[in-house]
Order: structure tokens, then sequence, then C-alpha cells
């Protein structure tokens, strides 16, 4: 089922560290003299509202803020943009902060904790209501000028900055604000110099499941045959086949996401209507004709300026029945839908430069977690007709995968070798969404509820006064006397974050204390039917007479989160499967095609090497010029049917278990591959020199696995292959060694 990484704000490991490491700059350059510029650059889709509004958050916390420092804040975006980030920030930190727009405002200034949200374009005209003087004297300068006489810190958060232009007027208005820090927040940053600067690297934002591994440009188009068609009918018949394939994979996964296909029409000049009006007639004939896809069945919308369908209406939501989305470029900036999954551009469209911002829509994941054993549901997919696609950007390269490998069926018969694979396990480290389950059962086998005494919500504090030291040497105990005074709501609030952060026990108390708030406001809005988030169940959490039965509570379900879920996770961590040469590999930019007679894929893609061109294949490199040689030598042994060069981390390549060093379970993802005339098969592992002298747990690993499986009446040899005097030779021992002076246990490989 859809799980939103939002609603409990259980933060990724990338984002809490940038979060960290945003906090930390900001409040270094707080300490500094003058006013002063951070850069946060972070790729589309990894959550950079979440991750400005954790670091607000953090930033404002009273516990950290022993300086007394208080603050305002100001949020500049462009076009909507501004709009969209006030009402996710007000959904996922709703008593965080207070949240206005310019009519809002009260008292001619900015409020403690209070963001005002700004327009780009309206206060970037000449003589605009924000900035020019009027009848109340409530123009923004004058609102900066109150605030900062009040005491208060200004932050300036330039929202998505790479779209705001750096003209003269631009910087006069950030001048003017004179922001202490000004923070810009943008995937391609533009200002130059900053004081300080932090990254969130894209390669994080795909290991942790936030966004797709890539976006695969025409997969397998080659199978949809012409016919007669034309090319837009061809495009939509590759995109809706895809959609329906999806849809059975998310039904597989136990998922009811519904992907979504967005169909980009051409965006042309003002006034030239009548190829646009062609192209969205022939798409809605073909949708109507061949799928009974329409707009009075709710599977079709329209989102353009002068059209915009009624079933427009939760077209975000996961399970939304609208299968195609028509739209403009307009939709392109700020609009987040996970489920959309296929992105369709015609010919039409002028622009051919593929950027990430271009395929931003389809990026993210719908439900923050890459699928195990569908992998095809962790990519984006682009179908158009396009001619020729100019890629820019090194991310763009990387991203975007525009070439495919095929298994040469012709030559292939099923090997079926057994393979693992590895979940990832963030239970270990942190709560999960499971935690929920397990304290509302917690709770009612304990009666907990029965316990509670609601009326208890008077939550006041000792404080020493008049207290005296005479000797310190001798002093143990302080004379004093004391008082008493009851805690203003901001102080509960703080209590109550320590409460919550206190409770996470041995689990992460950043990733953690959102579940634990989660399933406290779960069990006073369902058992005592309180608001969300009510201060007054924070009182009787906090008051002396419920404390320890809730904090028991709290312990108790830590105990059998334990028990249920992460004991549970160690034993299924691995995954042991059949495995088969894909059929598929798609290869970004980066991969050009290189002659290889026996590769089982057709054809076969190597990396560019930017550097290296005195390699063996010049211009062509592998992980290492060892492989480069062993390739060449597979390909041309005459004992050799076919060979596959093997990939790394991923479900869909070969992998055997082995004990590494320090005595855990690891994936040993063997480098080749490869099929004899005699319908035996070598596994191998290239190394040299120090590689080879490290390898000792992988290859003792790899000739266990050889050992069982021939067991099994399997044909299986090989080792850790090394090349010796213009020899190959492998090691297949269960005790591995090696030394170069003495290979008297190394067997020569001849393939020949």
């Amino acid at each position: 089922m859809y799980n939103s990484l939002c609603e409990n704000l259980q933060l990724k490991n990338y984002q809490d560290e940038a979060v960290e490491k945003l906090k930390k700059e900001v409040n270094e350059l707080l300490e500094l003299e003058g006013n002063k510029l951070c850069i946060f650059e972070a790729p589309t889709g990894s959550g950079k509202t979440i991750m400005m509004g954790e670091f607000l958050k953090r930033l404002i916390n009273p516990i950290d803020r022993e300086d007394g420092k208080t603050f305002s804040f100001i949020w500049i975006s462009v076009r909507d943009l501004h709009g969209q980030s006030k009402k996710s920030l007000d959904k996922h930190f709703p008593n965080e902060f207070i949240y206005s727009k310019f009519d809002d405002l009260e008292g001619n200034h900015i409020r403690q904790n209070e963001i005002l949200f700004l327009n780009w374009e309206s206060i970037n005209k000449d003589n605009n209501v924000y900035i020019r003087d009027n009848e109340r004297g409530k123009n923004l300068l004058n609102i900066i000028e109150n605030t900062k006489a009040q005491g208060r810190y200004i932050i300036l958060i330039i929202d998505e900055s790479h779209h705001t232009a750096i003209s003269e007027k631009s910087t006069q208005i950030k001048n003017d604000i004179g922001a202490k820090v000004a923070i810009e927040v943008s995937a391609t940053p533009i200002f130059k110099n900053p004081d300080a600067h932090v990254k969130v690297h894209f390669e994080k934002v795909i290991a942790e499941g936030m966004i797709k591994k890539e976006i695969a440009i025409n997969p397998e188009f080659k199978k949809f045959k012409v016919d007669g068609k034309s090319s837009r009918e061809m495009v939509l018949d590759a995109a809706i086949a895809k959609r329906k394939a999806l849809f059975e994979a998310y039904k597989a996964e136990g998922s009811d996401i519904n992907p979504l296909i967005l169909v980009q029409l051409p965006n042309l000049q003002r006034g030239v209507n009548d190829l646009d009006k062609d192209v969205l007639l022939e798409v809605e004939r073909i949708l109507k004709a061949k799928y009974d896809i329409t707009e009075d069945n709710d599977k079709m919308a329209i989102w353009l300026a002068e059209n915009k369908t009624p079933n427009l209406v939760n077209i975000e939501k996961p399970t939304n029945e609208v299968e195609v989305l028509i739209f403009k470029q307009a939709i392109a900036l700020g609009w987040d839908c996970p489920r959309a999954q296929i992105l369709v551009i015609f010919r039409e469209t002028k622009e051919k430069v593929f950027l990430i911002q271009t395929v931003g829509r389809i990026m993210r994941m719908p439900e923050f977690n890459h699928y195990e054993s569908k992998p095809e549901l962790n990519k984006g997919y682009v179908f158009t007709n396009l001619g020729d696609i100019e890629i820019v950007g090194n991310i763009a390269k990387e991203y975007l995968t525009i070439h495919e490998a095929h298994r040469r069926e012709e030559i292939y018969k099923n090997i079926d070798l057994l393979s693992i694979h590895f979940k990832r396990q963030r239970e270990k480290t942190r709560l999960s969404s499971e935690f929920k389950k397990i304290f509302m059962d917690i709770v009612k086998k304990t009666k907990l509820k029965s316990k509670l005494n609601l009326k208890s919500r008077e939550i006041s504090k000792q404080i020493i006064i008049d207290g005296k030291v005479i000797d310190i040497d001798k002093a143990k105990d302080i004379e004093h006397s004391s008082m008493f005074y009851s805690s203003p709501e901001m102080e509960i609030q703080t209590y109550y974050d320590l409460f919550c952060k206190a409770n996470t026990g041995e689990f992460a108390s950043v990733d953690s204390m959102g579940p634990i708030k989660s399933v406290l406001n779960k069990f006073f809005t369902q058992e005592f039917k309180f608001e969300n988030d009510d201060i007054e169940f924070y009182k009787i959490i906090l008051s002396s007479d419920n404390t320890e039965k809730i904090r028991e509570a709290l312990a108790l379900s830590r105990e059998e989160y334990k028990r249920t879920v992460v004991e549970q996770d160690r034993e299924r961590e691995m995954e042991i499967l059949t495995w088969n040469i894909p059929k598929l590999i798609s290869y970004s930019s980066r991969y050009k095609t290189k002659d290889c007679k026996k590769s089982i894929m057709k054809p076969y893609y190597t990396r560019i090497s930017e550097n290296n061109q005195s390699s063996l294949f010049a211009g062509y490199e592998e992980d290492s010029k060892v492989e480069v040689e062993f390739i060449k030598y597979l390909d041309s042994a005459k004992k050799v049917k076919w060979w596959f060069k093997n990939g790394y981390g991923e479900i869909n390549y070969f992998a055997v278990i082995y004990i590494d060093k320090f005595g855990k379970r690891s994936a040993f993802y063997v480098d080749f591959v490869v099929q004899m005339n005699d319908g035996s098969l070598g596994l191998f592992d290239t190394k040299k020199g120090k590689t080879a002298e490290d390898a000792k747990e992988r290859a003792e690993g790899l000739a266990k696995y050889i050992k069982t499986q021939n067991k099994k009446d399997k044909k299986l040899f090989g080792g850790i292959v090394i090349p010796v005097d213009e020899n190959w030779r492998y090691n297949d021992n269960e005790k591995y060694f090696y030394n170069p002076n003495d290979l008297k246990d190394w067997k020569f490989l001849n393939l020949n």
C-alpha cells in the first residue's frame, strides 16, 4: 500500500545528514559579521522542501538555541511555487511555524518563527505593491525594518533560484532585504562564491530509493511494428503497453499504485495553434479508439491553460483512476506526482535538449523505495518520436539510458544458477511504520487507556532559589529553597519533543522521533478523540501521573519491534533466487558498442574512457585493464560458446555468498559467467597483484559455491583468474592462497 515518506517525516539518511550540515553552516555564518550567502544544492526529487522545513525546525529549536537568537523568515520562489511550498510545509510542520502571505502579516512586521511566502515575479516588478509605499505604510521594506528592530534575524530562502534572473533589480531586492543569511536552494545553483555550500549528492538520493535508478528512452521500441501507423501512434502504443506492464508489476509487489502517463504537447509560439490542436485531437482519437481512454470515463485528464478537465482534482493520489494526463510545459515546475512514470514527447516539440529538470516529473519513486524483485518499477520511461536527442550535464549522461543490449535468444538456454541478493535494512537502526501497529497492540493488551489520568494536565517545574555553597570541597548538597511555576505552551512543546526523543531507545533518535510522535498522536486521537497534535494530550503525557505508564508502553513496543521486525528481518535479509542472464540491459550515453563476437548480450556496451587512450581497446575501459585483456581472450577462445560480463549490486546480476573478513555474510558478484561448448559453465573473477592478495574470502566463497552446486549435477568450474606470462591461471581451492612467486596451486586456464 501507498506509504508517504512525509507522513511521519522519517528522513532518509542523506536528508538527515544534509539538514545537520546545513544547520551547522548557517549557525557558523550567524556568528560572522555582515550578510552571508549559503547554497543548498540538492537534486530534483530529493525532497528539498522537506529538508528545508526540517532544517528551519532544528534551527529554531530552543533546546539548541542557547544563544537566544530568534528568527523571522522570507521564502521567495518563482510562479506559484511559493504557494506550493507553503502548503507542503504547513502540512508536514503544522505546529512549528506561522505560515503567511503578504496580506496575512499582522502588526507590520514578520513575527518570530513566521515564514513570509513571496512570489518572485511580483516583487521583481517596478512599482509593485510590496515595495512601494501605500497609505498604511505596509510595504516589504518597512516590514523588514520593523522586524529587524525587534531584534530578530531574517533568514531569506531563495527557492528554485536557477529560475531567477540575476538582474540588477533582483540583486537590489536581495540587498534591500538584507537577510543575515540568504540560502539559495536549487538543483543547479547560479550564485558564485558563496560563504557556505551544502550539497546533496545525486548518487545518495538514488541509493536511498527516493528517485528512479534511471530514465530509459524508447526501451524495446523495435518490437512495435509500423504497419502504416503514424510515429505518434507508435509512441503512444509503446507508452500504453509499458503502463499496463508496470501496473501488473505493482500488483505483484502488493502495491495499488496506478502508474500515470504524461503526454507533453508541443510548446509552440503564441498564435500558432493549428498544429497544437492537431496533435491533441490525434492523441485523443487514438486513446479513445484503441484503448477506451477518455475524459468521460476519467481515464484521461487535460491540463492546458485554455482547457483544464475537472478530474485533475486528486490526480496526484497514488490510486487515482486517471491513466493519461495531457499537458504543456507549464506543468513542469513544482508539480509533484510520484505515480507519474512515463513521459511521451512528440517530434513537434522544439526543445531537443534533455536536462534532469525535463524529466523531473517522472523521477520520484511513488513509495519512496526501490523494488527488489521488480527492477522495471525502479525506472522512468520516455517514449518519443524525436530523431535526435542532445543530453546535457554529467548527471543526465549517467541517468538517461538510451542504449539497449539484448540477450541472444538464438544461442541461449536457461542456466538456472542459484544467486543471492541482500535486501536493504533500515529497520535495524530506525523505527519504521510497522512500529505504529505494534504500539497500538501493546496499549490494547496492557489496557493503557484505562490507566491514564486525563485530568492530570498541570506541568509544573521546580526551580532552585536562594542556593548557597560555603565550602566547595565539602559541599555535597546545596542549601536552597524552591519555587514552582507552570510551563507555557512553547515550553510544553519542547518538553514533549525531548520526551519523544528520549524514548527512541537504541534507535536513531532523529529518524525515530517521528514514528514515536505518530503513534502517540494516533493513540490519543483514536482513543480519546483529541485533535491531531493537540497540546492538551501533550500535557497528559508529560504529567507525573502518566509519564511512566506511557514510557513503559513505548519500551514494550520497542522490544516487540526488535523481536518481530529487526530480528525477523535479519533472518530474511538474504534472498535466494534462480538466476539467468538478463534479457535486456540499458546503458547511458557514456557507453559505446565494442565488437565482441561471443558476448551473450548484443551489442556489447562498454564505458567510454575519458583519460586512458593507451589501453588495449583505445577509447574504452572496463573496471580494469585485466578485464579488457580477459574479454579479448574469451572472445577468441575455441571452447567458449558465449560469455557474460556481470554487473554489481542489483538483483538482476549474479552473486554468491561469502563470509567477509569481519565475519559477515556478503555478496560476491563474479566478473564473468562463461558458457562452454560442452555445456559446462565457468565462473571467473579477474584479479592482479594486490587485488589477488585480497581475494581470499571471496575466492573461498566461490569455491564452496561451485562444489555445492556440482553435487546437484551442475557442471561448474572457475575461481579467481590472473594473467601470468601470457597465460591465464585460476585458483579453485577451498583454502585460497596467493603468492606471485609460488603458484603451484593455480591451474592453467586453457579454453582453446
